[in-house]
């Protein structure tokens, strides 16, 4: 081997050298910013005519498909129960744990003592007062947790558009970055940099939505969602949201576009196929599902089970319950009502026996005949038949008799009375009871159930199931009655001439307070919570305390263990893609000793060639 040939060798060992020094000291620049991979230059031995020398192989950038696409999914759950347990939290503390200051359960409380109190001394003006102050301050807090609740709603409809909006600004810039990776004349070190910026923009996709990702050989990435709608290919998808404006608590989502009153989530892709997010069911992770299972899931329950609340307490106070006569006929025995004053939303209600066993059957008076038919078991056991009243009490008894079969016999004996029968002589049900209950229609027409708690506009609350209902948004709408506010003598006179210290509407509405029964509204008990509501006013109050704390300590804990798999994938990733500082000094040591040996090689060689200049 020749000195030129020597020579040689020694400057290509000093050139590669030389960029595994750049190489190095890009790493250690690079040690604590997010997102960056180890970067490492191979060197290859090349056998040239007469010798070998070295020669800088592929620059390599550290990178693990398979654990790149778990910390991605992971990172789409993660993002996900996050938000959850952010909002249910909040949601939580504004309900209030039992007990404390501001939560339904004190003010429910302070009003069953301020009752007690009016009850044993009715004629004192004081007592009455504060009944009705308590009483305006128990509506105040359905007003402002339905308030809250609803304001929860819209700041959340606030928060995905600006995500639409970040999702939109991140998949330009992915989409520009493909295009760039899919340059080949690009140099190693750009390409390096480049994908580092990719993972960057996936890991912060993969927050918002859930993300399945290909990895291509030019670096490029696809993206699609576990659904799989495609989300970057060439060009990007555009997402887009449409606000529903104002939202109040009969702005629900429905998959009918013309009634749904929340907004509008969708995706439009490079071949103009527009799909909607929410209705489709697209989105199963990352912080978008996670909000949109909010807005239209767990607040419109908490909604829900704030209304029941109302409901039930406006009905314990204006409740009169008329029981009916019992008669019989020859073998068979039963009971029999008077419909009159059952007004829509209304119910008669009549227990039996069947085969050893207690059945309840509630019918309800339905006006609106788009609700029909309706007939379903709620919270408490007993099943619920809605009715159409408008043929007369002999159509009603028709109806039910055609729901009930031949167990028992329904009649209409004269007039608006209703007559429920055993089966007589085959003995295999026994009658146990019917009664009405009736919404008091006045404040001094003679009964003891009076409108305390109001609807807009002084209107009764009937509970009618018109429409959307009378229940939904009714927490956000109950007040206490005007007159009585103005008037607080009819607590007490439910006639113009009763005495100011008769104690029977009270004692009335206290029985109803402590025995009558209420149950959530129609719907499934695993996908509706106030469904799943049931027992008295004060039950019913503990029910959705326990039922949102609860849920969000479930959701604090899902989070938790989310927020260890990510930490621990963390650590995984930076272990496999960070950079070890005191491996980084060992390598320099290595590079520092070559680059000496090559320097004292061409210094040997300079020396020969300078003693043979001078022969």
């Amino acid at each position: 081997m020749g000195l030129s040939v020597t020579l040689s060798n020694a400057l290509s060992g000093m050139r590669v050298g030389q960029n595994a020094l750049d190489t190095l000291s890009n790493n250690v620049a690079n040690a604590g910013t997010p997102g960056y991979h180890r970067r490492s230059t191979s060197v290859i031995d090349s056998l040239g005519v007469n010798s070998t020398y070295a020669r800088e192989g592929q620059l390599t950038r550290a990178f693990n498909s398979s654990l790149q696409a778990h910390y991605t999914r992971t990172t789409a759950e993660s993002g996900f129960t996050s938000v959850q347990a952010s909002f249910l939290d909040r949601v939580q503390t504004l309900f209030g744990k039992p007990g404390t200051t501001g939560s339904i359960d004190s003010a429910y409380n302070a009003f069953e003592s301020s009752l007690a109190a009016v009850a044993t001394s009715p004629d004192s003006y004081a007592n009455r007062a504060d009944f009705v102050q308590k009483a305006q301050a128990l509506a105040g807090t359905l007003n402002r947790l339905s308030q809250d609740v609803q304001s929860i709603r819209k700041e959340i409809e606030a928060r995905l558009s600006n995500s639409v909006d970040s999702i939109n600004n991140q998949l330009q810039s992915l989409e520009r970055v493909n295009q760039r990776l899919a340059d080949q004349g690009i140099d190693q070190t750009s390409r390096a940099t480049l994908m580092d910026q990719r993972d960057r923009l996936v890991e912060s996709l993969s927050g918002q939505m859930d993300l399945r990702v290909s990895y291509r050989g030019d670096g490029t990435v696809s993206l699609m969602t576990r659904s799989g709608v495609g989300i970057l290919d060439v060009k990007a998808s555009v997402f887009k949201y449409e606000s529903a404006g104002a939202l109040s608590a009969a702005s629900r989502f429905s998959p009918d576009d013309a009634v749904s009153g929340v907004g509008k989530l969708t995706i439009m892709t490079p071949a103009g196929l527009e799909i909607d997010l929410v209705k489709q069911n697209v989105l199963q992770s990352g912080e978008m599902a996670g909000l949109v299972q909010l807005r239209d899931v767990q607040l419109v329950q908490a909604q829900d089970q704030l209304d029941e609340i109302a409901a039930s307490l406006a009905q314990s106070m204006s409740t009169n319950v008329t029981r009916g006569t019992q008669v019989s006929a020859g073998p068979a025995n039963g009971y029999e009502v008077d419909l009159a004053d059952v007004r829509n939303g209304n119910e008669f209600t009549f227990k039996y026996l069947q085969g050893g066993a207690e059945r309840t059957v509630r019918v309800l008076r339905v006006d609106d005949g788009s609700k029909l038919p309706l007939d379903y078991v709620d919270a408490n056991g007993a099943r619920v038949i809605g009715l159409d009243f408008s043929g007369g009490t002999g159509a009603v008894a028709a109806q039910l008799q055609n729901r009930l079969g031949s167990a028992l016999t329904v009649t209409n004996p004269s007039g608006t009375t209703i007559r429920v029968m055993n089966d007589g002589a085959a003995g295999t049900t026994d009658m146990l009871s019917l009664s009405t209950r009736t919404t008091s229609s006045g404040l001094q027409n003679g009964t003891l159930g009076f409108s305390l708690f109001v609807d807009t506009n002084n209107a009764d609350f009937t509970n009618s199931l018109d429409g959307v209902g009378q229940k939904l948004g009714f927490a956000s709408r109950i007040s206490v009655n005007s007159a009585i506010v103005a008037d607080n003598k009819l607590l007490v006179q439910f006639t113009g001439t009763t005495p100011i210290g008769d104690q029977d509407r009270l004692n009335q509405v206290i029985a109803n307070l402590d025995d009558m029964r209420f149950a959530g509204g129609q719907g499934s008990g695993a996908t509706n919570a106030s469904a799943r509501l049931g027992g008295t006013v004060a039950d019913m109050i503990s029910q959705t305390l326990n039922w949102q704390g609860n849920v969000a300590e479930a959701a604090i804990s899902n989070d938790q263990t989310q927020q260890m798999t990510l930490d621990a994938l963390t650590q995984r990733l930076d272990g496999e893609y960070g950079v070890d500082v005191d491996e980084e000094m060992a390598r320099l040591m290595e590079l520092q000793n070559a680059f000496a040996a090559n320097a004292r090689v061409m210094s040997v060689v300079q020396e020969l060639m300078n003693a043979l200049m001078q022969l």
